[in-house]
């Protein structure tokens, strides 16, 4: 026994020893300290949305055409003697000017005979006036009181007076077929065609050619329900002087410049389109070819033209950027001090390319997103950079955490920015 507590008593004492020394050096070991890193945000580009005015504009796509065209036309037959110079393809052409003349012998011909008829019938006129006369005064010498009127030739007289209103008649039927050898201009304009020429023979009502005034033009404008409502236009409008039609500015590029030309818009059609639903606003330019042209180049029929119609203006609303409207009325708000990202409802005034225009919603000074994120939801953990009116990108990071982290999230942001304007 004593022999195994001797074999033993080491082995123990070296146990002991061993066990004391790992007890002691794991009650001298401080405390593991536990870093509660806090996950990071997606980082996401944001604008700041800004309170403005708002001044609505439609744009809208039409041909311009003439106020004024029509299809010149003989209103006899004949044969063509004379063709003006200004009665060709684009010429210029004054109110009353003759543009084709037709043979005029035989009318001229028809008034000498027709004036032949009236003198005729005037002298026989003269013959029962005097006639008549005379038997008045044989009435009253033979003091006949019950005289019949033929007696008194009244209807011989009535025949003689009807007769000379015939042949003035036809007088009037002959220097009219005469003055109507000349076909003239009803209005100053264009030609636009001319079908006809010199020697050719035409019958009534055949095509010369066609002009067009040049006083107004003309563009009709398709326009949805929206668009009339932006605009401020009802559905049977006219222009009055107390109530005068948005003005219009017309768009087009001519011989490789851009033109622009102001119009107004003057009515609009009786009936919506049953094709298209849409309703045509029209729209005039006065004088296209005068003070109407821009820098001396006319806004011509035929040309096709982009119009910006005036619309309604709106005080006091929200603009964001296009690409911050989600869908139809979500905006994705990014608050930077907390670092969270809220969806919000928003009521859209107008949105066009430069933005969209909210009426609520959104409150001025607020971060509306412009990045694409998946699967957005209420409290999503962000880190927003800021995109200011000048271009640059400025960090907004969260509040939350200590300065070291916070001042290291700014670094590492202002690096990641530094990159991204490279």
């Amino acid at each position: 026994m004593k022999r195994i507590l001797a074999l033993l008593l080491p082995v123990i004492v070296l146990a002991v020893l061993v066990g004391g020394g790992i007890a002691l050096m794991t009650a001298l070991k401080p405390p593991v300290e536990k870093a509660e890193e806090q996950p990071r945000g997606l980082s996401v580009f944001a604008e700041a949305a800004e309170q403005t005015d708002l001044n609505m504009t439609v744009n809208a796509q039409g041909e311009v055409r003439p106020k004024r065209q029509i299809v010149v036309a003989p209103q006899i037959a004949g044969r063509i003697s004379y063709v003006s110079p200004d009665f060709l393809d684009g010429g210029f052409i004054r109110q009353g000017q003759v543009l084709v003349r037709l043979e005029s012998a035989d009318y001229e011909l028809a008034v000498t005979r027709a004036r032949s008829a009236v003198a005729s019938a005037q002298q026989v006129l003269a013959r029962e006036k005097a006639e008549a006369e005379i038997a008045l005064q044989d009435i009253r010498d033979l003091e006949i009181e019950d005289a019949s009127p033929l007696a008194r030739r009244e209807p011989q007289l009535a025949e003689a007076r009807a007769n000379l209103n015939s042949a003035e008649a036809a007088l009037a039927d002959a220097q009219l077929g005469l003055d109507r050898t000349a076909v003239t201009a009803p209005f100053t304009g264009r030609v636009r065609e001319r079908s006809a020429d010199l020697g050719q023979f035409v019958s009534p009502g055949q095509a010369l050619g066609t002009i067009f005034a040049t006083d107004v033009v003309e563009v009709s404008l398709p326009l949805s329900d929206e668009d009339l409502g932006r605009v401020g236009l009802p559905l049977a409008f006219a222009e009055t002087r107390d109530n005068p039609g948005p003005q219009v500015t017309f768009r087009a590029n001519v011989a490789g410049q851009p033109r622009e030309w102001q119009g107004r818009i003057k009515r609009t059609s009786a009936a919506i389109n049953p094709q298209t639903r849409l309703i045509n606003a029209i729209a005039e330019l006065e004088d296209p070819y005068g003070a109407g042209t821009d820098d001396g180049v006319p806004m011509a029929p035929g040309l096709f033209v982009n119009a910006a119609i005036e619309g309604r203006s709106i005080e006091n609303v929200v603009r964001i950027p296009r690409s911050a409207l989600r869908g139809v009325n979500q905006v994705y708000v990014g608050d930077g001090p907390a670092g969270k990202l809220e969806i919000r409802s928003v009521e859209v005034a107008f949105s066009d390319d430069d933005g969209a225009y909210l009426n609520s919603g959104v409150e001025a000074g607020e971060l509306a997103i412009v990045s694409p994120i998946q699967a957005a939801f209420d409290g999503m953990n962000i880190q927003v950079v800021e995109r200011m009116p000048d271009g640059s990108l400025v960090p907004r990071t969260p509040r939350s955490g200590s300065d070291e982290e916070t001042e290291e999230t700014s670094a590492l942001a202002a690096g990641n920015i530094e990159g991204a304007n490279q």
